[in-house]
């Protein structure tokens, strides 16, 4: 009985090992393939020209990546609908449709992009899946911003998916 008991913890000590290693794994390869995302270097490369996180507020081009993440998902946004918005917006951006007035009225309207839909797709997938760099100054921007339109921003608060995909 007592060899069955010395068993039975022995089994349950090593899935239990098991099941940690597997999470940790997860959780790095999840990392590894936001890293390794190919919308991840197409937004780098296409995107950060105007959209760069670095940039200092005072002299940046156009709003961070995450701004317009913010502005274009909320808890009801799927990945096909904010996916559809960025190509929508890209191929004919317009101030009619413009869902960031504040970034229309400071920087003008976003000039035409002939990006393949594919490129499109792949970088609004990556931002709508994965964590978007911030400049250090953002957070505390968008709050008061949020407070001036009395919380009425169309994304979420923290620019994180919520949504059912």
């Amino acid at each position: 009985m007592k060899n069955l008991s010395l068993f039975v913890l022995l089994v349950l000590f090593t899935f239990s090992c098991n099941n940690a290693n597997k999470s940790d794994y997860s959780a790095a390869k999840k990392t590894k393939e936001a890293i390794e995302h190919p919308g991840r270097k197409l937004m780098e490369t296409n995107c950060y020209v105007c959209h760069n996180p670095t940039a200092s507020h005072d002299e940046r081009i156009a709003p961070p990546m995450i701004a317009i993440k913010k502005h274009y998902i909320n808890d009801a946004t799927t990945k096909e609908a904010f996916i559809a918005a960025m190509q929508t917006w890209v191929k004919n951006p317009n101030a009619e449709d413009a869902k960031m007035f504040g970034a229309v009225k400071r920087f003008g309207v976003m000039p035409k992009q002939a990006f393949p839909e594919k490129t499109i797709a792949q970088i609004a997938d990556y931002m709508f899946n994965n964590n978007i760099d911030q400049p250090t100054w953002f957070e505390a921007h968008f709050n008061e911003e949020k407070g001036k339109h009395n919380g009425q921003e169309t994304g979420n608060s923290m620019g994180e998916k919520k949504s059912k995909v």
